[in-house]
């Protein structure tokens, strides 16, 4: 019911509003899409940027992680290229410690090189030369013996008897991966720091081949940070290095370095290069050398918390350009449908009657337009009404003039009938002929005509010019040359007859015997042309410019119809290219010609 309320009492009648909301569904529709489409795409970015660069610092860290493993191996290879060195290092881990002492001396007296103190020194200077080697242990499998260098450049000699230390068995078992630092062998050399991992290599002699003890370094993880410090403010979640056994070697986070990744059924069940883990985002490389994975850690509320920072950026603009997109519409609307209502608003008194109205707009649009085409009609109107008005008046005023008898037509039409019957009863037959001619000439002047033509009017010319050459019998001559074609052209009531009585009048000379007077009708163009031409007495070049100016004063209330009555007249209905013009010498006689519409001039009936 409120809907259809507000349906009926805004939108039903008000089209500019039902516009505006239809722009407006349709505005806001496709900025929400766009606006999603937006977001979903830049959180993909988003999530895919970050990925990018937790892989980019997961290669590095595989990447420094491989060489580390590759440096510890070139430690060994080292040992093997020289053969001096190499016997030495076989001989200190194949027999007990005093004898290798003893050995050394021997040779030492004997002008040789002491072997283990070449070798001694090879390893210290390995120690030195890698920075993040914070200990470099050599185990003996047959004497089970464990040298230990540090940073200091000193070694301390553990014994491991297998029946007190558990560092035997540790080193019994195979190993070629990155692990992390047995929690025995470091009680055993006083290594506690946590930030290490050990890089395990097994010795071989070189003559016969046989697996004599075991190479373990470890290295400090401070590399690895050293590796991520360009991408440490854009990383997010952790990154983890992991053995094969689920030992975190590295921990971003430092919530699980020393100790096994509680998840780590999960990460060996992933396929390498991406997945996902309890709802987070999880990347993992593998590195062959050495066994181990660089895994990084996304938590899903660190990317979301992405997401809504460019969800909210977007709800923002998106707010802004739905309230621009309707405001900026809803102003032009309400401009527009104010011009709108004040066309209506004039429309409406110009209904009631009030034709003075003028719509003040000059804008150059369509409404603009509108509005000065309804002031141009509104004036056009007034200017048609005048000149109907006007003419309408003049018309009655004419035949009021013309005909002061016409009270009872019927009693002149009998009486003169009576009269003209008792001329030709006594013989008087031109008498008849006059009486018969001025009734004929009456009647067509009384008689209202729905549709009057050229032929009428010349009708009535030829009658009224009947009379007069009755009774100047032969002083006076007239003749009237026509198209019959042109008969049915509708033209204005009496526009000929009172030019040929102010002829009769002023123009005919009763003295003469050869008065004449020429009616001529023809089609010029567009136009219907009458001339009446006589050789009457003229007009004096003073007169005739003073003809000229009273013709175009407006003709005072009961003032005699002529010329200027007809003339007027006829630009009242047709136009100002329609009317009379003069031509008159003295002595040679005068000559008019009238401009008539070959259209018939359809605007008024009986005028």
């Amino acid at each position: 019911m409120v809907l259809r309320k507000i349906y009926r009492n805004y939108l039903q009648n008000n089209l500019f509003m039902r516009l505006l909301l239809l722009f407006s569904m349709i505005t806001v529709l496709t900025i929400i899409s766009f606006s999603y489409f937006m977001y979903y795409s830049m959180s993909q970015a988003a999530i895919n940027r970050e990925l990018d660069i937790q892989k980019k610092a997961l290669t590095n860290v595989n990447n420094y992680l491989g060489g580390k493993y590759d440096s510890a191996q070139s430690i060994l290879f080292g040992l093997y290229r020289d053969s001096s060195l190499a016997s030495g290092v076989s001989f200190m881990l194949q027999h007990p410690f005093q004898e290798y002492v003893q050995h050394g001396l021997e040779q030492y007296n004997l002008g040789g090189n002491s072997m283990w103190s070449d070798g001694l020194q090879y390893f210290k200077n390995q120690v030195e030369d890698n920075k993040d080697i914070r200990n470099l242990l050599l185990y003996s499998e047959d004497q089970q013996t464990l040298y230990a260098l540090g940073q200091n450049g000193q070694m301390k000699f553990v014994p491991t008897n297998r029946a007190r230390s558990y560092i035997p068995d540790v080193m019994a078992l195979e190993s070629k991966s990155v692990e992390l630092p047995n929690i025995w062998v470091r009680e055993a050399i006083g290594q506690w720091d946590p930030n290490l991992y050990a890089i395990r290599t097994p010795i071989t002699d070189k003559l016969t081949l046989k697996t004599i003890g075991q190479q373990v370094v470890y290295f400090s993880t401070d590399g690895i940070w050293k590796i991520l410090q360009n991408d440490k403010d854009e990383l997010k979640g952790m990154i983890l290095v992991l053995a094969p056994d689920g030992g975190v070697l590295f921990d971003s986070s430092n919530q699980y370095v020393g100790k096994l990744y509680p998840h780590m059924d999960q990460i060996n069940a992933m396929y390498e290069n991406g997945g996902s883990s309890q709802g987070d985002y999880v990347t993992k490389l593998t590195q062959s050398k050495g066994n181990f994975s660089t895994v990084s850690i996304i938590p899903r509320k660190e990317l979301e918390a992405t997401s809504k920072r460019i969800g909210s950026t977007i709800l923002l603009i998106s707010a802004i350009c739905i309230f621009f997109a309707i405001l900026i519409p809803f102003l032009v609307v309400m401009s527009v449908a104010k011009r709108t209502n004040q066309i209506i608003r004039f429309t409406r008194k110009v209904k009631q009657g009030d034709l003075s109205v003028r719509i003040p707009d000059v804008r150059e649009d369509e409404i603009g337009q509108i509005s000065r085409s309804f002031n141009e009609m509104i004036e056009e109107l007034n200017l048609y009404i005048d000149r109907v008005y006007k003419a309408n008046i003049k018309q009655k005023q004419t035949e009021l003039t013309a005909l002061q008898a016409r009270v009872n037509p019927h009693f002149l039409y009998n009486t003169l009938e009576v009269i003209r019957m008792r001329a030709i009863s006594q013989g008087a037959h031109d008498v008849g002929e006059m009486i018969y001619s001025l009734s004929a000439l009456f009647r067509s002047f009384v008689q209202q005509k729905k549709i009057y033509t050229l032929k009428h009017e010349l009708e009535a010319c030829r009658l009224y010019l009947e009379l007069f050459q009755i009774r100047y019998k032969d002083k006076f001559t007239y003749a009237i040359d026509w198209d019959r074609r042109l008969g049915s052209v509708r033209v204005m009531k009496m526009s000929l007859q009172p030019i040929i009585e102010n002829y009769i009048v002023h123009g005919l000379r009763s003295e003469s015997s050869d008065n004449e007077l020429h009616i001529r009708v023809k089609q010029v163009e567009a136009f219907l042309h009458v001339q009446i031409e006589d050789n009457g007495n003229g007009i004096s070049p003073q007169r005739l410019n003073e003809l000229a100016l009273f013709l175009q004063d407006e003709e005072l209330e009961g003032e005699s119809f002529g010329l200027r009555s007809i003339n007027q007249r006829l630009k009242l209905l047709y136009g100002s290219e329609y009317g009379l013009k003069l031509h008159s010498e003295p002595g040679q006689g005068t000559t008019i010609d009238i401009w008539l519409p070959m259209d018939g001039g359809t605007e008024v009936d009986d005028v």
